[in-house]
């Protein structure tokens, strides 16, 4: 979709929801939950968390609709949203300083709206990718990667031994490094996002 459709669908979304639509907050959540949940990911290791971030978000949205202002894009709005909530819960736990002060830095500095949805973009082919994986592979990663179970874990989950979850997980990175080739320069370019793929 191109982007004078993409703004005519958000403008039709926005003034929607402001006439109470729910129709209109459900294709919302359900175009962009999954995606705001994984980019949630790239700040914090527990799903839980990434989910009641990203959920928290659409609870203040539909609560809010009324006066709702978005000066950028929808889709600028959320994922910025998404960032600054997982931000604020990285200062309220406490995680290690050199992260927050690495990230945070990084973050600050994107060039907002095209970065943000470069970053949308590459979530998309993954995703994509990890449909394709067998279901084994696919959960394997997941646990590891998304969840962050370590490979005991993840072998007494799976019924296996941990070497077939190192062997299952490097399966899994060689076949979605082969999904994304045609998108290297994507990769690269946000290899700083995506750095649970190596």
């Amino acid at each position: 979709m191109d982007n004078m459709k993409d703004k005519l669908l958000e403008k039709y979304l926005i003034n929607e929801l402001r006439n109470d639509k729910e129709e209109a907050f459900s294709l919302l959540f359900k175009s962009w939950y999954t995606d705001l949940v994984l980019y949630a990911g790239t700040f914090l290791p527990e799903k839980s968390k990434c989910e009641d971030i990203v959920q928290n978000l659409f609870m203040k949205i539909w609560e809010e609709r009324k006066t709702l202002s978005i000066e950028s894009s929808l889709k600028a709005y959320l994922i910025r949203a998404v960032r600054n909530s997982c931000l604020d819960e990285i200062k309220h736990g406490k995680v290690v300083r050199n992260y927050e002060n690495n990230y945070k830095l990084l973050y600050d500095n994107l060039e907002d709206t095209e970065d943000y949805i470069l970053y949308s973009d590459l979530v998309g082919h993954l995703q994509a990718a990890l449909r394709k994986l067998p279901p084994p592979l696919k959960e394997a990663f997941e646990l590891s990667r998304f969840e962050g179970l370590k490979y005991k874990e993840i072998a007494e989950k799976q019924n296996v031994s941990e070497r077939s979850i190192e062997v299952r997980i490097s399966k899994a990175l060689q076949f979605l490094r082969e999904q994304l080739i045609e998108y290297l320069t994507v990769v690269l370019l946000m290899l700083k996002y995506v750095s649970f793929l190596w």
